[in-house]
């Protein structure tokens, strides 16, 4: 892997800058965010799910081109959009102005996935694809560290926050065009059908991620105002809070090794109970806020884990498509989110957040329910030719 260790490294940071700065720092500044714009929970939650929305669109989109334009082309759109997306935010006095931004970023997340699994495929041999996956994702969880420590150092400016993370955007995107394969002109593109996606497995697959995706809005979207509506945190507390869920978060880049010792059922249990616990343990924060700490840290460690399995467990039933491996379950945690984010808005604004977080650990916990079969075999990932 040593080899391409460059092209993992850019991929890394892609999946830092889309996933941990443009899509989920939302959620770490809309306290912030909405006392200077005056959006309701409702209203927030909308944006939220805008771009969601947005994401579920990019993963097709993405998934649909990569053949056609190579996974050069698609990364370095993704970084594009991400870096316009941040731009616009620093310009946004409205909600409407921030829902078009979170739109777009939203776009680049889901254009994130599906060519960095393909370029993963094509480059590195099957041990050395396992790793390489669980490390790139993990870049979720730095981005979000990253994320946190930025807004300490502006914990008085969401806007000078996005103008840093804009700047961080055009870097990681010259760094793609420099070191994502081009297009492979070997590759017959071929069109998708419905056979490709009825395979055994999916439904547990899909199932499990949706359920994943909805419950998780009510951290990644809704944490921070929660923790400083109902915990009484302050800014500061609440950006230490998200750095150790990044931080704990990393141990998830250990999913590879956690599958091949537990097995795949056995760790995406796992996941779904740490998640739930965490959803409880924020609830209770209200009463004994250091909770609060110990809830965002297992979420982040819990999500990390789980969307790493999710990735495994995708590669593994659609091995001869990897791309459609990891886009079909993240698409499908994308719509769960979609449709969470106002969800939990509109619950938390009728009848609170003890209300609206038990009720999405109780969705979070169902998604054990649907896992993989004892089984599933781990193959070699093997795009048609």
């Amino acid at each position: 892997m040593m080899r391409h260790a460059n092209m993992v490294g850019a991929a890394f940071a892609l999946t830092a800058l889309t996933y941990g700065l443009t899509r989920f720092a939302y959620g770490l500044l809309l306290p912030s965010i909405r006392a200077e714009l005056s959006l309701s929970a409702t209203a927030a939650g909308w944006i939220g799910g805008l771009a969601f929305a947005s994401y579920c669109v990019g993963v097709v989109l993405a998934f649909t081109l990569v053949d056609r334009f190579g996974e050069r082309w698609i990364t370095v759109l993704a970084g594009t959009a991400a870096t316009g997306a941040m731009a616009i935010i620093v310009v946004s006095w409205s909600g409407w102005g921030l829902g078009f931004a979170m739109t777009l970023g939203g776009l680049s997340t889901g254009l994130t996935s599906p060519p960095l699994a393909s370029a993963v495929a094509r480059t590195l041999s099957h041990p050395d694809q396992v790793k390489a996956n669980g490390f790139i994702n993990s870049g979720t969880a730095v981005g979000i560290v990253i994320s946190g420590a930025a807004a300490l150092v502006f914990s008085d400016s969401w806007r000078g926050l996005y103008v840093a993370f804009a700047g961080v955007g055009v870097m990681t995107t010259l760094w793609l065009w420099r070191t994502m394969p081009p297009r492979d002109t070997k590759v017959v593109v071929e069109k998708l059908h419905w056979n490709d996606v009825q395979t055994s497995g999916a439904v547990n697959l899909l199932s499990s991620s949706f359920m994943v995706g909805f419950a998780s809005t009510a951290v990644w979207t809704f944490g921070a105002d929660i923790m400083r509506d109902e915990v009484g945190f302050s800014g500061n507390q609440i950006a230490l809070s998200w750095i150790a869920l990044g931080v704990i978060g990393i141990a998830g880049s250990s999913t590879g090794a956690l599958v091949q010792y537990l097995g795949l059922p056995a760790v995406h249990r796992l996941a779904i109970a740490m998640m739930s616990l965490a959803v409880v343990l924020l609830a209770a924060a209200s009463a004994y806020s250091p909770l609060a700490f110990i809830a965002l840290g297992m979420f982040g460690r819990g999500y990390i884990i789980a969307t790493g399995v999710l990735l495994l467990w995708g590669i593994s039933i659609y091995n001869r498509r990897p791309a459609l491996g990891l886009s079909m379950p993240f698409l499908f945690v994308a719509v769960g989110q979609t449709a969470g984010a106002p969800v939990f808005g509109m619950v938390l604004d009728a009848s609170g957040s003890i209300t609206a977080l038990g009720a999405f650990s109780i969705v979070m916990a169902s998604g054990a329910r649907f896992t993989a079969a004892k089984k599933t075999p781990f193959r070699e990932c093997r795009p048609y030719k």
